[in-house]
């Protein structure tokens, strides 16, 4: 099979007879199987596929086909598929069949791209590592002994191992663009409200965002203009404009900013540093305008996102209880017992632990002591973050403080965990556009990504900008 690195080449070979929809499939369907010990798929339709591609082969010919023909693309295990299994990789909702699509999925479909399967993920996209999921860890495919990343691990895995051209992901604290980092892929996650969370199973509604994983920026740009926009089933969504790509005039040169703390962390990997470094001066020798900015929150955001997003969580949780589907303990004999049962035994160490803690923060007596105090503190990151913008275009960051850890990793102490998200909690605690771009590798011959975020609303700007940098 053809290394295809983006749809454009795929269309051209289907245009010129080289290849069709339907070998495509084949191809895909092939690695896939070749790589099942990557854990990357927990299902695979490859009966769904093979018959979207004969039609498509049909609709090429007559010139009907939408803009994503020839795209074959996975779905992360929150994402609902109508008729298909979902289950957000947890025993909880074990036998569960979605009744309806997500908004995101209609629209590629809509548009001719090809779903062939359900990836894997940290269960209910809790997680850093892949390694919570009730299905088992995902390996990176860059080295099988190595984590790809989490929440959306097994969307990462998939691409970066040419296993499908593109997937879909969701980003609560950095779920897309950390797992991007550590496989060497691009991954995005729009502004807050502007792709549809309609058929994304909730983590933490007030941070959740679903977001694409592709080997090309251009990809990442059209899966993004095609999913974006206005939804009836979304009350949160902005009714803003979406803006492509194609249509802003030729970008300027940029004013940067870059957080002094973060390349001064003693978390940051001392090669990440050398790097991160290294980049800023090819952005200055470009023309762009980079400065370091005091930003005193650093410290802050992690603790701030884990009490909202725990206290969501909390919330979002109790609706799987038993009761009403998924998982029913067997040991079950009375309405307390099925409660306390299914929830004890379908839920993982992890997800109980954020249950527990939301439970917590959102309790008599705690309430304004964390939850409340952490909103006020997420206002302060936000009105601090707009005040920048004022000067500035974008903000540089490397992705993650290091390159992909060891499956096997032990972490005594679950805190430790948490600092994953370090310099990707931003984005989601403002709800404003980042992106991780592949940048170099490091001397452990893993690839380690850098991140660009921009104002509210100007994902074209981000992603134009991307691509000048990409094509330079």
């Amino acid at each position: 099979m053809k290394d295809y690195q983006k749809l454009s080449e795929v269309q051209n070979d289907l245009e010129t007879g080289a290849t069709t929809c339907v070998q495509l499939v084949e191809d895909y369907l092939k690695k896939i199987e070749q790589n099942q010990d990557l854990n990357a798929f927990l299902d695979v339709y490859a009966h769904d596929a093979r018959a979207r591609a004969t039609v498509l082969d049909a609709k090429l010919k007559h010139g009907t086909s939408g803009k994503l023909a020839g795209m074959v693309i996975g779905i992360k295990d929150n994402i609902v598929y109508k008729d298909h299994p979902v289950s957000a990789s947890s025993k909880i909702l074990e036998g569960f069949q979605s009744l309806f699509s997500a908004t995101v999925v209609e629209r590629l479909l809509e548009e001719d791209a090809i779903i062939i399967g359900r990836l894997n993920c940290d269960e209910f996209a809790m997680g850093s590592s892949n390694r919570f999921s009730a299905f088992g860890p995902v390996k990176n495919p860059l080295d099988k002994n190595r984590v790809p990343g989490g929440s959306s691990g097994g969307s990462a895995a998939a691409v970066a191992a040419g296993l499908c051209m593109a997937s879909l992901g969701s980003d609560t604290g950095g779920s897309i663009r950390q797992p991007a980092s550590f496989t060497g892929i691009y991954g995005f996650k729009p502004s807050y409200s502007r792709i549809s969370r309609h058929g994304l199973i909730a983590f933490a509604n007030s941070f959740d965002q679903i977001g694409p994983f592709a080997k090309s920026v251009e990809d990442i740009a059209l899966l993004y203009e095609v999913m974006a926009g206005a939804d009836g089933y979304d009350n949160t969504l902005s009714r803003k404009k979406v803006v492509s790509v194609k249509d802003l005039p030729k970008a300027g040169k940029k004013k940067i900013a870059y957080f002094r703390d973060v390349l001064e962390s003693e978390k940051l990997d001392p090669e990440v540093r050398k790097e991160s470094e290294a980049f800023i001066e090819k952005l200055k020798a470009d023309g762009h305008s980079v400065e370091a900015v005091d930003f005193p929150f650093l410290d802050y955001m992690v603790p701030v996102y884990y009490i909202l997003t725990t206290a969501e969580a909390s919330s979002n949780l109790a609706r799987y209880d038993g009761i009403h589907y998924g998982y029913r303990s067997g040991n079950a004999n009375d309405l307390e017992s099925t409660y306390k049962l299914s929830r004890t035994e379908g839920f993982g160490p992890e997800v109980k632990r954020r249950i527990l803690l939301g439970t917590f923060v959102l309790s008599s007596g705690y309430y304004d002591a964390y939850y409340s105090k952490a909103q006020k503190a997420r206002r302060i990151v936000l009105d601090k973050t707009n005040e920048l913008f004022k000067d500035y275009d974008l903000i540089f960051s490397p992705t993650t403080p290091h390159t992909a850890f060891p499956i096997n990793q032990k972490e005594d102490d679950p805190t430790q965990a948490y600092l994953e998200d370090i310099f990707t909690v931003h984005a989601n605690i403002t709800g404003i556009p980042a992106i991780s771009i592949p940048s170099a590798t490091h001397s452990n011959g893993l690839p380690l990504g850098m991140q660009f975020s921009a104002p509210k609303y100007q994902e074209a700007e981000l992603l134009q900008f991307v691509q000048t940098l990409v094509h330079n």
